[in-house]
């Protein structure tokens, strides 16, 4: 036998028996170990590790920023963290103790998960991952991890490793800086929801700002424009207002009947405010009010919505304590400085529950709107706008209007939706004879409920024009504009036309 040929033999036998023993192989469950030691130049385990958490809401602004400045270093590396789900129920310091003696924790690819940066954006965030750069002359290590009830999380967190911990809390203070002057938050609409695993775990959902003129806009006369100054007029006039030393806090309520257009209303408010950021709120995430109030200081100029009120006028159910939970929306709100330039708008349909919890902390809500049912010039401007493009007459208009007294504008576009289909069935033209017709049936007495259901007549209660319909959709009881959002249901924006006060829900389907 060659001589070359019987030591590779022999060579290749004691690596077959190395390998089957296991004192070849590579411990890799200390990857993460070493791997840290080898970038900071410092034993790893014998660091100290330093934690900010960030609410689950700015956990896409924190990923952002984090990928801005690693990639300030040329040669950052981004590596993922394995060991299944063992890892996600260790801290990265338990992960360093523990991996001499308990090799579980390889190094792997990133996790990632998709969130919402705006209504049709979205982003590839890092779910898990370790930063490996340098930040201002040192190196420095940034375990990335968002917010995840299932393993006990429930907030997301950067667990930061530097050679000192002077090192990390300097990274840690530029980062906080960075935090403060950004948000894909600032200027959108969004609406605070309800999580699995309760508020402090659940997110934001993004809706696209309403498109809404005034002459969409069916009121009395100068209601609007009054309900607009409040609201709009002195965020437009904050240097002024901040010169003489008066406040731009303010908080507007708007009351009435369902259906007279409250929602509808501040949807308006919505679309004339560009760059405002709006946060609403309504049903059970009204328990996240004190997060909303604390959001919409820092992003400021802000609005926050918070819908059909009177819902938790007496309900200790969302509180924590022995309060109502408006106590706490009063308490939030006037937890705010005066100079803040914030608006609270609420909305309600039994202002008789809100009126003594708001007159025992006064100062809270400084203006009181009524929306009233549409008088007989609204209610011919409403048949005329649901009825465009559709050849009735004059008269036939101005007779409905004057036959359908306490109706609302949903009652008004379910009275031409009727006048159509009826004309459809027939084979005919639309005319003004299925109109008068759709009238004598609506107002008929044994329709009393279907004009309750509309937000009209004797009987109408709880709802908001979509029998309690609201702004925000995807859940039970509440409907509006904005599908898809968690914790909210309603009909969107089915109908053609543009919307009008005297529906409650931001669409125009009831």
């Amino acid at each position: 036998m060659d001589e070359n040929l019987g030591k590779f033999i022999d060579d290749f036998a004691r690596l077959v028996q190395l390998a089957q023993s296991g004192q070849y192989r590579t411990p890799s469950g200390i990857q993460l170990l070493t791997t840290l030691t080898e970038h900071l130049a410092e034993p790893a385990e014998s660091l100290s590790v330093v934690v900010e958490e960030i609410p689950p809401h700015r956990f896409v602004d924190a990923d952002i920023l984090m990928a801005g400045l690693a990639a300030e270093d040329a040669g950052f590396r981004l590596v993922g963290i394995g060991g299944g789900d063992q890892r996600h129920h260790q801290s990265l310091s338990d992960m360093l103790q523990l991996s001499p003696f308990f090799p579980q924790f390889p190094l792997s690819q990133p996790d990632y998960t998709n969130l919402a940066v705006g209504p049709d954006e979205q982003r590839q965030a890092v779910a898990s991952g370790l930063w490996l750069f340098s930040h201002d002359g040192g190196p420095i290590a940034v375990l990335q991890r968002d917010a995840n009830p299932k393993y006990g999380r429930q907030s997301a967190s950067l667990e930061v490793l530097a050679g000192d911990t002077g090192s990390a809390a300097s990274f840690l203070a530029e980062f906080r800086r960075r935090m403060q002057q950004r948000s894909v938050l600032k200027g959108q609409v969004i609406s605070l929801v309800m999580g699995e695993y309760g508020p402090s775990a659940a997110g934001v959902t993004f809706h696209a700002r309403p498109a809404l003129a005034a002459s969409d806009v069916i009121m009395p006369e100068g209601l609007l424009q009054k309900v607009s100054d409040h609201v709009l007029g002195i965020a437009r006039h904050r240097d002024s207002l901040n010169r003489y030393g008066q406040h731009l806090k303010r908080g507007i309520l708007l009351y009435g009947r369902p259906g007279t257009g409250k929602t509808h209303t501040v949807r308006y408010l919505l679309s004339q405010s560009q760059g405002t950021t709006a946060i609403l709120l309504s049903g059970g995430s009204l328990a996240r009010i004190g997060e909303a109030a604390a959001m919409a200081r820092a992003l400021q100029p802000s609005i926050v919505v918070l819908e059909d009120c009177d819902l938790i006028a007496e309900d200790r159910s969302f509180g924590h304590g022995p309060q109502p939970l408006l106590f706490e929306v009063l308490d939030a709100m006037d937890g705010l400085d005066n100079d803040a330039d914030v608006t609270f708008v609420l909305t309600t349909n039994r202002v008789d529950m809100l009126e003594r919890a708001l007159a025992q902390r006064p100062g809270r809500v400084d203006l009181a709107v009524e929306i009233p049912l549409p008088a007989p010039a609204q209610r011919i401007a409403l048949v005329e706008l649901y009825a465009r493009g559709i050849p009735f007459s004059a008269a036939a208009v101005q007779d409905a209007a004057a036959r359908t007294e306490g109706t609302t504008a949903s009652f008004a576009r379910e009275l031409v939706r009727r006048a159509v289909l009826a004309a459809a069935l027939d084979g005919a033209p639309v005319a003004d004879v299925y109109l008068g017709t759709a009238v004598d049936e609506l107002m008929a007495d044994g329709e009393a409920l279907t004009r309750s259901l509309l937000g009209s007549g004797s009987g109408a209660s709880g709802g908001d024009g979509d029998g309690h319909a609201g702004p925000f959709p995807g859940g039970p009881g509440f409907g509006g504009p904005f599908p898809g959002g968690p914790g909210f249901g309603g009909s969107g924006f089915a109908y053609p036309g543009p919307s009008v006060s005297g529906q409650d829900g931001f669409g125009q389907d009831p």
